[in-house]
């Protein structure tokens, strides 16, 4: 058994020199043993220069201790030996051996699939590009190729998918990404501005912009080591269920529309155009920008605000759990749904899935359950909302519930705003954005959007500045579930399988 610095999701940073260095040897054996066992996965795996060497960190979740177990390894800076690859053993360590891979030119032998993730701007081999991306293929007489994208209808970001099909049915689906890399992580460490680092975690993905931004403050908060408000908890609570409940609503009319279900399409349309509009109401930005600070907030709740987001927000439960309850007693819905775009538990674990798609599958994966923070540390507890058929229907009837769930949790939260500074003045400061961070430290955030799990480390050099920012956006595993999805399907429910896990592209072209 390999050393960890074990931590919580509420505790402080954590100085570098606390996180234990051990071999490769001995750090494969015990990921093998530890990932075999559902209850661990991997929050981050990551690489970066330091002092002339490599040096590789783990943030491994251990969901039934609520524990993040942190080790590292390293190597030479230009030692070329392969290291064995865990990916054939464990799938969900893919995505980030292909990334260590990519930038830095560090090779994993038995490596399958042994391809680009991202085409970063600082990739080591500058000659792989779009151009060249070496996409899966089969022979066979009665087989042909669809290609969808990567440029879409709409204003999505850009994807390829590339289809070989039997006809109808599709065998085999490979998604390939990383036409728009931004260079978002590589932006953190170019400026010391704090309030531009912030408003850069909103834009890594515009439909989550609460929960990176979320999550990049609280890897900052724990690094400056100031206490705050639990108000402050609660509106932040607050910002992020009602990004939950805008998704999530969308979500359910795209899929009704994705069928003809138009009395469905439009009547989620209206509803989500209300919950964002009840964001702008409160902080002047219909995806919360600008609401989620360091130490404070520029848009504190008063009585008013207070009880125009609890209005709004009943109405918008009561209007919806009728379109719930047409939707689940609609034989056209049912029909297409249900069935369509299995991913069974056993491949989610497998693949390291999160967020309602992974609990519409069975597995029980929900950082406000087994790794809460804020309020859910300290005032809710969380419920997750299971289904077990792992299809197109359970992943639209966990976002129906968790829609019905947030509510509920914004009433609750809102009711104890109220009553504690009913005739009291709101104890949020304005937000700090020159508190010094501990210096050679790596801390981390990790908070469950709408997708799911949402991850920021952030490692400082010995100046306190930010020397690295590393994201995982919810989607990242959840892309190869989307292909598992298709396969033995029809093609013609590829929109729909898309649709019930909305994944982002952004999310992922960091």
């Amino acid at each position: 058994m390999i050393h960890y610095h074990i931590t919580d999701n509420t505790a402080a940073a954590i100085p570098l020199r606390d996180i234990p260095e051990v071999s490769y040897a001995d750090f494969y054996d015990d990921l093998c043993a530890k990932l075999a066992d559902p209850r661990y996965h991997l929050a981050h795996y990551f690489a970066l220069p330091e002092e002339g060497r490599m040096r590789f960190y783990a943030l491994l979740l251990d969901d039934a201790a609520s524990q993040v177990l942190v080790t590292s390894f390293a190597t030479d800076y230009y030692d070329d030996t392969a290291l064995p690859s865990l990916t054939a053993r464990h799938p969900q360590v893919h995505p980030f051996e292909r990334d260590i891979a990519e930038r830095y030119g560090i090779r994993f032998d038995g490596m399958p699939w042994d391809k680009p993730l991202r085409f970063p701007f600082d990739r080591r081999d500058r000659g792989s590009s779009m151009d060249n991306y070496p996409f899966y293929t089969m022979e066979g007489g009665s087989l042909h190729e669809v290609n969808v994208g990567p440029i879409h209808a709409g204003i999505i970001e850009p994807g390829a998918f590339r289809f070989i099909c039997n006809g109808e049915q599709v065998l085999h689906l490979e998604i390939a990404l990383g036409y728009q890399h931004r260079g978002v992580e590589h932006t953190f460490e170019t400026t010391d501005n704090r309030l531009r680092q912030c408003c850069l975690a909103e834009t890594v993905a515009g439909d989550s912009s609460v929960a990176h931004a979320t999550a990049f403050i609280e890897a900052i908060e724990k690094l400056t080591g100031h206490e705050r408000p639990a108000q402050l908890d609660r509106e932040r609570a607050v910002a992020l269920e009602l990004e939950r409940m805008a998704m999530q609503i969308a979500d359910t009319g795209a899929l009704a529309g994705d069928v003809s279900y138009q009395l469905g399409q439009v009547a989620c349309e209206a509803l989500r155009t209300m919950t964002i509009n009840t964001t702008q109401a409160w902080c002047g930005n219909r995806f919360g920008k600008g609401l989620i600070r360091p130490h404070g907030t520029n848009h504190p709740l008063d009585a008013a605000t207070s009880a125009m987001i609890r209005r709004n927000v009943a109405e918008i439960k009561r209007r919806y759990d009728e379109v719930r309850h047409d939707i689940k007693s609609s034989p056209t819905l049912l029909a297409r749904f249900e069935q369509c775009g299995i991913v069974t538990r056993d491949q989610m674990a497998a693949l390291g899935g999160v967020g309602q798609a992974a609990r519409a599958s069975g597995l029980a994966r929900d950082l406000r359950v087994s790794h809460p923070w804020g309020v859910f540390a300290k005032h809710i507890r969380h419920e997750s909302i299971i289904k077990t058929q792992g299809d197109v229907m359970a992943r639209l009837m966990v976002r129906c519930r968790e829609i019905l769930q947030s509510a509920d949790y914004i009433d609750r939260l809102l009711a104890i705003y109220e009553q504690k500074y009913a005739d009291a003045p709101n104890p949020c400061t304005a937000p700090d954005y020159t508190a010094p961070l501990a210096a050679s430290s790596l801390s981390f955030g990790l908070v469950e959007g709408w997708r799911g799990e949402t991850c920021h480390v952030v490692v400082t050099d010995a100046a306190g500045r930010i020397a690295a920012c590393r994201i995982k956006d919810a989607s990242l595993h959840n892309w190869q579930a989307l292909a598992l999805a298709l396969r033995g399907e029809g093609i013609s429910d590829f929109p729909i399988c898309n649709k019930s896990f909305n994944l982002s592209y952004c999310g992922h072209d960091l």
